[in-house]
């Protein structure tokens, strides 16, 4: 679907990451987790569009459509499907969150901000190059650095352990849940209501609160 002009009311969140069965259990494909539990939620049927170089998936939320996007170019690349995407449903980047992963913040923090720079992650400074703004809202996932003395891009593509597994599930869903909050409430209301909560690995319930 396409979007007619003058329609102010959609929003696209795109879920950064690379494409393919060697890195889905990644920590840096946090971004696709978030965007395809979205979908789980809404059960929303997933599309590939070569034109866009992505997989979208879109569905209602409080009367505004939300488009989900999954760029199927490699992470430094991210750019040309989410401009392609941005450009097709003629959605300017304010009402585009980028999910991504951060491994500046420790594992079980999510955060929201609006706008800024990429802050040295190659995905994001690609969409921020294509879209030619850095105005768009970005929720980070936290996956920490792990060991200080391994190499960060062996971190960031080494799969997650059967304990790491679930606690990012916890976190994506705490993510998911900030991510449904924007479509109806807005940038400002996400961050004061989710930023500063923290996921806890040791608990699987009661397992959020607030950071002081």
């Amino acid at each position: 679907m396409k979007l007619a002009d003058g329609d102010d009311s959609a929003r696209m969140i795109v879920g950064l990451g690379n494409p393919g069965p060697r890195y889905a259990n990644t920590p840096h494909n946090a971004g696709f987790l978030v965007v395809e539990e979205l979908a789980a939620r809404a059960d929303c049927r997933w599309r590939t569009r070569s034109r866009l170089s992505a997989r979208t998936a879109d569905f209602s939320q409080a009367g505004n459509r939300a488009f989900l996007v999954e760029p199927q170019t490699f992470m430094n690349e991210s750019g040309v499907a989410v401009a392609a995407a941005a450009a097709w449903w003629k959605i300017p980047p304010e009402r585009i969150m980028v999910v991504l992963d951060d491994a500046d913040m420790d594992m079980g923090r999510v955060r929201l901000r609006d706008g800024g720079g990429s802050g040295g992650h190659r995905g994001l400074a690609s969409v921020i190059r294509r879209l030619g703004s850095q105005a768009f809202p970005r929720l980070r996932i936290g996956i920490g650095r792990g060991d200080r003395e391994a190499n960060l891009v062996d971190h960031v593509l080494t799969p997650l352990s059967a304990k790491e597994a679930v606690w990012m599930k916890r976190i994506v869903a705490l993510a998911a849940d900030a991510a449904m909050f924007f479509l109806s409430k807005g940038t400002d209301s996400t961050m004061n209501q989710f930023n500063g909560v923290i996921v806890s690995q040791e608990n699987h319930h009661d397992n959020m609160e607030k950071s002081r």
